[in-house]
Parts: C-alpha cells; sequence; structure tokens
C-alpha cells in the first residue's frame, strides 16, 4: 500500500523529536501532537499542564500560543479549544475520561467546546443542553449536524447577537462604498484617504482569519 506523504508539520515536529531525550516531558507532548488527528484529549491534557506550568518558558518562547503555532504546529484558537474541552471533560464529564470509555474514539474536541459553550457561554436551557449532551455524546452525530444544532438554539437564546462575520463583512462594503465616493471628490485629502484604506486593509484582514476560522469548524480535522 502506498504511504500517505506526510505533512510539513509532520515533518518539522519529527525533527524536534530526533533532538530531544525522549524521556523528556517536551518530547512526550511532540509525541502526542503527531498522533493529534487520532486522539485529541492526551494533547489538551499535555497542554494544559505546559500552559500552567509555563514549561514552554523553559523551551525558549515567549508565550504559551507561539509555543502552540511554532512548535505544536497548531492554531491559537485551536489550542484554546484543545485545552477548553479537555477541562470541560475533566469537570463535567469525568466518566469519558475513565480506560474503558476511551478505549472507543470521543467526539470531536469541537463539538465538546461547543457543549462547554452551551452551558457557560450561551445560557441553554437544561433540556436543550441535555439533547445537545445527547446528540454529541450518546447519539455521536456529526460535527456539523451537531454545530448547526448548536446554533439554531444559541440563536434562539441570543437573538440580540449577530454573527460577526457578517457584521465584518458589512463594515468592509461600507468602507468600500465611501472610498469609491470620495475617489470622485477633489481635493480630498490624501492623509484621510490613507486612513481608510489602512481601515479596510484591517477589516479585510479580520474577516479573512475568522473565515479560515469558520471554515475550519465546519470541515474535518485538518491540524
Amino acid at each position: 500500500m502506498r504511504e500517505v506523504a506526510k505533512t510539513k508539520s509532520e515533518l518539522i515536529i519529527e525533527q524536534l523529536m530526533r533532538e530531544l531525550d525522549p524521556t523528556s516531558p517536551r518530547y512526550q507532548v511532540l509525541a502526542t501532537a503527531r498522533q493529534f488527528k487520532s486522539s485529541w484529549v492526551e494533547l489538551g491534557e499535555q497542554l494544559i499542564k505546559v500552559k500552567n506550568q509555563a514549561e514552554f518558558q523553559g523551551w525558549g518562547y515567549e508565550s504559551f500560543d507561539d509555543y502552540c503555532a511554532k512548535e505544536i504546529r497548531i492554531r491559537k484558537e485551536t489550542a484554546r479549544k484543545l485545552t477548553l474541552a479537555y477541562r470541560y471533560l475533566e469537570q463535567e464529564e469525568p466518566g469519558l475520561l475513565g480506560t474503558e470509555r476511551r478505549l472507543q474514539p470521543l467526539p470531536d474536541y469541537r463539538a465538546i467546546d461547543l457543549l462547554r459553550q452551551a452551558r457557560e457561554e450561551q445560557n441553554f436551557s437544561a433540556d436543550e443542553y441535555a439533547r445537545l449532551r445527547e446528540s454529541i455524546i450518546e447519539n455521536e452525530r456529526s460535527l456539523p449536524t451537531v454545530q448547526k444544532h448548536f446554533r439554531e438554539v444559541a440563536q434562539i437564546r441570543n437573538p440580540q447577537k449577530t454573527d460577526p462575520l457578517k457584521q465584518l463583512r458589512s463594515a468592509l462594503a461600507t468602507a468600500r462604498r465611501l472610498n469609491n465616493q470620495l475617489d470622485e471628490i477633489d481635493d480630498f485629502s490624501p492623509d484621510r484617504h490613507n486612513e481608510l484604506h489602512l481601515l479596510m486593509d484591517e477589516l479585510h484582514r479580520r474577516e479573512q482569519l475568522l473565515s479560515t476560522d469558520r471554515h475550519s469548524e465546519d470541515s474535518d480535522k485538518q491540524t
């Protein structure tokens, strides 16, 4: 059978591992990160230890986010969701972390994070939370199905909250219309025009970042 080509991130991690003592904590975290696609729980557990004990500082990194991006090769948002999801399981669903239960794959970490948000941030009712939990843990629904369920209930619970991505796109469209109108005005201050261009660049950058995060949530694991 033909071997699947390794990603750049996997190759970098393996190179780092060859330079470290296999018994060191740093090596163990990298080894866990290499297996991230098959099991996220161990990585979430390891990252919490690295963050809480600030071990990344001794490994030459200024911040936990910097360590995750450059060594573990995962985005800041991925690291945040991994650690929050693991903490949530530890506190609310410790039975899922038991030896017998762990013989089977756990739900996607992003699904567990939605369960956490339902209880801690979105103010789901007990019945709404129970139905979401059943969908994720008992029925093992796919991530897109769970995300759709979550968003429908969250929108009802928090109707005043608008989609951040839609807000950014609306603001960017408004800025572009203004820019086009200013182009037709003679002797308009170049400095003010430049400020508007900088604002448009910032809005576009944020829109692209949020759009990428949204796409990542709706797709299979790619980290």
